[in-house]
């Protein structure tokens, strides 16, 4: 894995336009991908995890949706100022998007081999023989049996892993430098779900393709991230390695998502405990901490101010007053209960 960033996002607000106002999705949000990196961006539903990666494609509708600020850099080009005909360049050729299910994203109407095949207008100078010996390849790659009968094939007459291996198969069939799965494994079992992960991994590290997964399953997270950025409120909270974000977590809302899954170390009777409360309302979205209302460990200046950036290593940081060498002692949240 190369230290040079291929993506860089830098205090980029993303906001919708809706009957009940503006709803503020996506709050000066900021982080790297390098070459070869798996990042993963974890949050439970409603914290802009996908806008956020909707963003770096520049698929938000842009009639409700708009930038507020920021910028967006992929190989060092600006992506926000991009018109929609510059970033049909992008979109499948520089950056692949794997999305949640693959059932609705693929074309019912269409052949197999006929939608991979899109990828390539407009962008090649292939002959219709080389797109095809290129797709058969892409098919071999992902794990696609019997991949000349497969491009003669409908959606419907494939299985849900089938179909996801296909969605892989056009994510990576331009050569991108960038693959953003969206809840890739969603709607697969976890033994199809456990072979689509593995594949994944595989083919972007043998590859050197950068990756972005969407999750809000933290198992996703520790089998196949190299590095954690975990999202709440339309914010970053936190921000490190797997292992920092499993055993030196540093934020109370990272410590509640590890609490509320079950661990192999746990007996029968014991309980899974829940975040109590809801997340913040993003129509008007606090000025502080917005995990201030449901923290055990709240204090008034988390509700009045937003925490400032606390760096533990050059790869782990977090955003929490509880971190501040002025704050009250605590136990530490890496000891408490239902940690890791």
């Amino acid at each position: 894995m190369s230290e040079n960033p291929i993506l860089e996002m830098n205090h980029v607000s993303f906001s919708f336009h809706t009957y009940g106002g503006v709803v503020k999705a996506v709050r000066d949000v900021s982080f790297q991908v390098k070459e070869g990196e798996i990042l993963g961006i974890v949050g439970e539903s409603g914290c802009g995890k996908s806008v956020t990666a909707q963003c770096i494609l520049k698929l938000n509708p842009e009639s409700a949706g708009f930038f507020e600020g920021g910028s967006i850099q992929y190989k060092g080009e600006e992506i926000i100022t991009k018109t929609d005909r510059e970033m049909r360049k992008i979109r499948g050729k520089e950056i692949g998007f794997i999305f949640q299910d693959p059932m609705t994203s693929l074309n019912p109407t269409m052949r197999i081999g006929k939608q991979i095949e899109e990828v390539f207008t407009g962008r090649t100078t292939m002959s219709r023989q080389e797109r095809k010996a290129a797709i058969l390849d892409i098919l071999q790659k992902v794990g696609i049996t019997d991949p000349e009968r497969r491009l003669k094939q409908y959606p419907h007459e494939l299985s849900g892993g089938m179909r996801q291996r296909i969605g892989i198969a056009i994510a990576l069939i331009g050569n991108p430098g960038l693959i953003i799965a969206d809840e890739p494994t969603t709607s697969l079992d976890v033994t199809i779900e456990a072979q689509i992960l593995s594949l994944l991994k595989t083919l972007c590290k043998t590859l050197n393709v950068a990756v972005i997964i969407i999750t809000h399953d933290l198992g996703v997270i520790a089998k196949v991230c190299d590095r954690v950025l975990v999202m709440y409120g339309g914010k970053v909270v936190e921000s490190g390695l797997v292992d920092d974000i499993f055993y030196k977590k540093g934020h109370p809302y990272t410590k509640g998502l590890l609490q509320s899954i079950a661990r192999l170390d746990m007996k029968k009777e014991d309980v899974l405990i829940s975040i109590e409360g809801t997340p913040p309302d993003l129509f008007s979205p606090p000025k502080g901490c917005p995990f201030a209302v449901r923290c055990e460990y709240a204090m008034e200046v988390c509700y009045e101010q937003m925490p400032e950036k606390t760096d533990f290593t050059k790869d782990h940081y977090t955003f929490c007053w509880l971190q501040h060498p002025y704050a009250p002692k605590t136990e530490d949240i890496n000891q408490l209960k239902g940690g890791f």
